[in-house]
This record gives C-alpha cells, sequence and structure tokens, in this order.
C-alpha cells in the first residue's frame, strides 16, 4: 500500500541500542546504575514520604524498571 510494500522489511533500531550493541560494556554499566537507582528508590518509598514525593518516585521507579527490562534485553540478544 502507497509503495510501503517495495521496501524490505528491516526491525527499527534506535540510537541507543545501536550504540549498546557496539558497546557491552556500556550497556552493562547502564544496567547496574538502573539496578542501584531502583534499590535508592525502593528504600525511599519504604521509609514514606509526603503524597507527591510518593508519586514521583513511583513513577520514576517504573521508568528505572522500564529502562532494566530494555538493558536486560538488548544485553540477552545477540547481534
Amino acid at each position: 500500500m502507497f509503495g510501503l510494500e517495495k521496501q524490505p522489511h528491516t526491525p527499527f533500531e534506535f540510537e541507543l541500542e545501536k550504540e549498546l550493541k557496539a558497546d557491552p560494556t556500556k550497556a552493562h554499566a547502564l544496567l547496574k546504575v538502573a539496578e542501584a537507582k531502583i534499590h535508592e528508590l525502593k528504600t525511599y518509598l519504604r521509609q514514606g514520604t509526603a503524597s507527591e514525593e510518593f508519586d514521583d518516585c513511583g513513577s520514576l521507579l517504573h521508568a528505572f524498571a522500564a529502562l532494566k527490562r530494555v538493558l536486560e534485553r538488548i544485553t540477552r540478544r545477540k547481534k
């Protein structure tokens, strides 16, 4: 449709994903940073904070968890 079927299908990769596949040590370093931040946020949330800060920390925790999942997929996947 609209000439798109003529193009070969290639999987889309983000620039960060390409960089991390090229340099696996950088991916492992970012993974360690993400794990440390997750641990830090969990301890902060367990201590109890104001509701506004609690919601912000919860959002950050979800973001770092998503980053961790993506980094783990990249490090497991081969080129």
